[in-house]
């Protein structure tokens, strides 16, 4: 498996979400696998799911709600699950091996945050985001929520510094 994120430009929205879905599974699957480079993996991982989360949260969610496709409530519990993601991440970059119990229980706990969370985005924004905001609307945000994770990814958004910044500040939150 190639370990490169794609980065699209433009395009639907829901398509372009959905395809980070599956690289996410895919990663998933990966990570599991002891033979696989799980350092680099789990880099890709934390890449992928900073820029991604982080572009929902700024670009997505609040048009979505705009639109009264999706309520506060859901824009607050995606929000919180992005949260768990970190917290759930940030033990699998900082673990010192990757041929441990610790991390192989840190990826159980993280592939069950990460899944649970892809499940109910897909059936609770994703779905009235196809229902309720048009073609040309979906392509809009599409292009602005691939803009905005790329510039994510050039920045070298998923380091174990940025992780925990994000960790601490929904600590913060809470």
């Amino acid at each position: 498996m190639t370990l490169e994120i794609p980065r699209p430009s433009e395009g639907d929205i829901v398509d372009l979400i959905l395809t980070d879905h599956r690289l996410f599974e895919d990663l998933l699957r990966e990570l599991r696998d002891v033979t696989s480079d799980r350092r680099r993996v789990v880099a890709t991982m934390a890449e992928l799911l900073v820029a991604h989360g982080e572009a929902e949260e700024s670009k997505v969610y609040p048009s979505l709600e705009k639109k009264d496709a999706i309520d506060d409530d859901e824009v607050e519990h995606g929000a919180k699950e992005h949260d768990e993601g970190y917290q759930t991440l940030l033990p699998l970059l900082e673990s010192a091996a990757v041929d441990t119990e610790e991390f192989s229980d840190a990826i159980h706990e993280f592939s069950e945050t990460l899944l649970h969370h892809l499940d109910e985005e897909e059936r609770d924004i994703l779905n009235p985001a196809r229902t309720d905001v048009g073609d040309d609307d979906r392509a809009r945000l599409g292009a602005a929520w691939a803009t905005e994770r790329n510039r994510l990814l050039d920045e070298g958004c998923g380091s174990v510094d940025d992780v925990r910044r994000l960790v601490r500040e929904a600590e913060e939150r809470s």
